[in-house]
């Protein structure tokens, strides 16, 4: 690694905080803004969570930016020069951290307005999303095609992530049953294509970055994308569970089915986190195979 691990590890962690705000809170405004007559039970436990998410990805953007100065430097000196802040302000960092900066705001501004709320919150989602196209190892292809295709992608992630929450709540209350299960069934119907959509521009990428199979089997790099590639493999096996077993169960009143679905949700949240973090850790300290960087 080219910077002292603690900087790497804090890089990651910063960047898992930042994944966890962003994907929590624009996936939340998602279904939010699909689903609004279903999830209405559960709406002011939704908005006070996004706006939960928003503000820790908020304080997540800003002590990334820092660390980044930390490690041009080495030191904690990093994290406090004018210098150094005035050279990534010039780089593509800078830019990242003006969109995550706006995202972030237009997603707290729209959850406190009474009116087109969901619409701002949602623009600010899709532009703090977008600013994980601007950096990294995606702009490194240079092609507007592929940045597009990877917004794509986070949005499809953010509003799996999304659903966990309401779905998880409205299940554990026997009141709300029935929408729960209606919930459970819509978006079963939307992840029909939402898994294909996943699959194959994850895949697409993937193969992009590496170009080949020694580079996937026999580097960091490509075998994190493989660890990555088989928590989403668990991941879809949950998700299928639920939706051939429980939500029909739920469907019929069966309440331990719904308890059941919740559970199953919680071990889901479980491998996101997982993916998440092996994301992070593929973004922030790991090199493309016969990469110079």
């Amino acid at each position: 690694m080219s910077m002292p691990d603690i900087w790497a590890i804090a890089a990651i962690l910063a960047k898992l905080v930042l994944y966890i705000g962003f994907a929590g809170s624009a996936g939340l405004v998602i279904v939010g803004c699909l689903y609004s007559g279903l999830v209405a039970p559960v709406n002011l436990a939704m908005t006070r969570q996004a706006r939960a998410l928003a503000w820790l990805a908020l304080v997540a953007t800003a002590v990334g930016f820092l660390l980044r100065g930390a490690a041009l430097t080495g030191g904690v000196d990093g994290m406090v020069d004018p210098k150094m802040f005035g050279l990534l302000w010039q780089t593509s960092v800078g830019d990242t951290l003006v969109y995550r900066l706006a995202g972030a705001a237009l997603i707290l501004v729209g959850l406190s307005v009474p009116r087109f709320n969901q619409w701002i919150a949602l623009l600010g989602g899709t532009i703090a999303l977008w600013s994980f196209a601007q950096i990294g190892h995606v702009p490194e292809l240079e092609s507007f095609g592929i940045q597009l295709l990877l917004l794509l992608h986070l949005l499809c992630v953010a509003f799996w992530v999304g659903i966990f929450s309401p779905l998880r709540n409205m299940a554990l209350a026997p009141e709300h049953l029935k929408d729960a299960a209606e919930l459970g069934h819509v978006f079963g119907q939307a992840a029909t294509w939402l898994v294909p959509a996943l699959i194959v521009a994850g895949l697409w990428m993937a193969w992009l970055l590496v170009g080949n199979l020694q580079g996937l089997l026999f580097t960091g790099y490509g075998q994190s994308l493989l660890l990555k590639v088989f928590f989403v493999a668990l991941l879809l096996f949950l998700a299928a569970a639920n939706k051939l077993r429980f939500v029909p169960a739920m469907q019929g009143g069966e309440v331990k089915a719904a308890q059941r679905l919740a559970r199953s949700i919680e071990v889901e949240a479980l491998m996101v986190l997982m993916v998440l973090a092996t994301t992070a850790t593929l973004t922030s300290v790991l090199t493309l195979p016969n990469s110079g960087h």
